[in-house]
């Protein structure tokens, strides 16, 4: 996406978050939301990244855990021509990933228990070679800010709403519910726009990192049977990240619908079988967390 394009959504906004101070307070309002855009601007710059894993209770991992899992991340970084990023673990039973940072010098990849359960060594390298594509191609700086400050702008709409607005400004109570609504819509059509382009990009990057993209066309293929089964608590709470994920978190609520923001995961499992030549991806072997070898990788990334 590039630092430009991460510029002009904070710009957006920035906009969107002074349209929203308007109607709370008038041209007081605007000032003092353009005021706490700038500083959100400048903390999420610096800090989203953690945010975002704060948000999902994300735990490192080191450099010798006995999965391999950081060592696996290595090699494909290594592969990928690109620094080590952070390696993170998320305690839920759903399957899913994603990758987080303003550039590959200050990044993460995050992982969750449930897809080291469910997918297989091969699965797995595919997976985070997709990551490893959103880091090296500055995915990661728009998607994070993107999800602060969707947050950020879904929270002041509803703080408009339960003050009542400015009924003197010709809009009232419609206006505020007007963007109550529509700021919500419009970070998650933003968030739509960047993703669904994204990820076939990131797909066809990670295919040629990891070198078999029909590993991440198995994986992908579990990881949406997982998701579309099992909840995951802290996305459902922070819906605005979900967008960030491998695979849409998001299942529970009819809010959800707003954040659908990937496109149809077999649409992406088709673009990989066609990419490999294949009419029909293989599965690869029993899941990585219960029978595959936990020492160093030794697949064709290394």
């Amino acid at each position: 996406m590039g630092y430009a394009k991460t510029a002009i959504l904070m710009a957006a906004m920035t906009a969107l978050f002074m349209a929203l101070g308007y109607l709370l307070a008038g041209g007081s309002g605007a000032t003092i939301a353009l005021a706490v855009a700038a500083a959100m601007n400048v903390f999420t710059w610096w800090n989203s990244d953690k945010m975002v894993l704060r948000m999902h209770n994300a735990q490192p991992v080191g450099p010798n855990d006995r999965l391999g899992l950081s060592q696996m991340v290595a090699d494909l970084a290594r592969n990928a021509g690109m620094p080590v990023p952070a390696v993170y673990l998320i305690d839920t039973p759903q399957p899913n990933a994603f990758a987080t940072g303003r550039n590959p010098q200050n990044a993460a990849v995050a992982v969750t228990a449930g897809l080291i359960q469910a997918l297989s060594r091969e699965e797995l390298a595919g997976v985070i070679a997709h990551e490893l594509a959103h880091i090296r191609n500055h995915d990661t700086a728009i998607m994070t800010v993107t999800a602060t400050f969707a947050g950020a702008i879904t929270m002041l709409a509803n703080f408009a709403l339960f003050f009542g607005g400015r009924r003197e400004n010709g809009l009232g109570m419609v206006g505020t519910l007007a963007m109550m609504f529509l700021a919500p819509m419009a970070a998650a059509l933003v968030q739509m726009a960047i993703s669904r382009t994204r990820e076939y990009a990131a797909d066809k990057a990670g295919a040629e990192i990891c070198g078999q993209p029909l590993w991440l066309a198995s994986a992908l293929e579990r990881i949406q049977a997982g998701a579309a089964r099992i909840d995951n608590d802290a996305a459902e709470r922070n819906p605005a990240t979900a967008h960030m994920f491998i695979i849409n978190p998001l299942h529970a609520h009819k809010r959800d619908n707003l954040f659908a923001t990937h496109p149809a995961t077999e649409n992406r499992i088709a673009a990989l079988r066609q990419m490999a030549g294949a009419a029909a991806a293989p599965r690869p072997g029993a899941p990585w967390g219960a029978s595959a070898p936990r020492g160093p990788s030794s697949g064709p990334w290394g």
